[in-house]
């Protein structure tokens, strides 16, 4: 199949809206290709594919995902915008760059998309995922390396990490230094091959990928066959719209499949945030009668924990606040109660 091909390469892209996806994608490509058309004030841009010739003759395809796995947009969106992505990777991925930002703190949300990636697909994700840190002119500034960055990182953020076999590399999107932008590129492709080579050189497939490569293959070949025959024109534009309805159908079927896991994921996070506010309360609690310690060392540590339990509580509330919407793919309408 086509994504198990050495002479071509697909990436997507993912991470919260604001952590500079998009611009990650561009300097990857080497031009601005992914752009965030706004309309009152909000992004309205799907998923998209761009591609480029690498210097070695390779194929390189970037899928950029706004709205996947951001939460704030509705389940609606993010369900949509998952079986967009998998039908624009239907030929396999070989590396998920995870997009985090060295100037936002890392949040809840973020760390709930990593698990949903993980529900939605399966754990062999991981062994393809790639994190990748946005904002490294601020690293310059500051006169900090990554690796003084990470000593007081979030140890769910570290968890991540660790996961990722400490795959990490840093991107300045905001660098003019030609130089400077082709050494981070080199050094992204440098950890995308080495991904490449662990996996054997076999792209993350799953159920879904697989029943679209099927279904692709079997159209091509009806196709193929019809024109070697010589076909009418008007009854092979026929057969083509029937094509595509069925091809719509099977991604209706995954749709379905997404949905459900979606709903599943969603409940088990919700149980997962409730136990972690139970336990931070618990721990405000213990944190008051704590003795021993300055009154200073003692609010800190209140006020801590009480930050961490009130960005539970507002994702939590977010979350609640989604409860019913409605999924439209081409012919399609699918109603999802939660």
């Amino acid at each position: 199949m086509m994504g198990s091909s050495t002479n071509e390469i697909t990436m997507v892209i993912v991470g919260r809206t604001g952590n500079g996806k998009s611009a990650t994608g561009n300097s990857i490509l080497g031009r601005n290709a992914f752009k965030a058309r706004r309309s009152s004030g909000s992004i309205t841009r799907h998923t998209e594919m761009q591609t480029t010739l690498l210097q070695d003759g390779k194929r390189l395809n970037v899928i950029d995902t706004p709205g996947l796995f951001d939460f704030t947009l509705g389940p609606d969106i993010v369900s949509k915008e998952i079986v967009k992505c998998i039908d624009l990777a239907k030929d396999g991925i070989h590396a998920v760059l995870m997009v985090y930002s060295i100037q936002t703190r890392f949040s809840v949300e973020e760390k709930v998309a990593f698990q949903t990636i993980q529900d939605l697909f399966d754990q062999n994700i991981v062994n393809y995922m790639i994190v990748v840190f946005t904002g490294g002119d601020m690293l310059e500034k500051d006169e900090e390396t990554l690796q003084d960055y990470l000593i007081g990182c979030p140890k769910p953020l570290q968890e991540i990490m660790g996961l990722c076999k400490n795959r990490v590399v840093v991107f300045d999107n905001k660098s003019k230094d030609e130089n400077k932008r082709n050494k981070q590129m080199q050094n992204l492709l440098f950890v995308v091959n080495n991904v490449i080579k662990q996996n054997n050189g076999r792209p993350y497939t799953n159920e879904h990928f697989v029943k679209l490569q099927e279904e692709t293959k079997m159209q091509n070949q009806q196709l193929k066959e019809a024109e070697q025959k010589g076909i009418a024109k008007e009854v092979m534009s026929k057969m083509q719209a029937q094509l595509r309805k069925a091809y719509d159908n099977q991604l209706g079927q995954i749709m379905d499949m997404v949905n459900s896991n979606l709903e599943d994921s969603i409940s088990r996070i919700k149980k997962q945030l409730e136990e972690q506010r139970a336990a931070l309360a618990e721990e405000i609690k213990a944190a008051r009668m704590v003795r021993g310690k300055s009154e200073a060392e003692i609010t800190r540590l209140v006020q801590e924990l009480a930050a961490a339990k009130t960005e539970i509580e507002q994702f939590d509330k977010k979350m609640n606040s989604r409860c019913g919407f409605r999924l439209k793919y081409g012919p399609l309408e699918i109603k999802i109660k939660f």
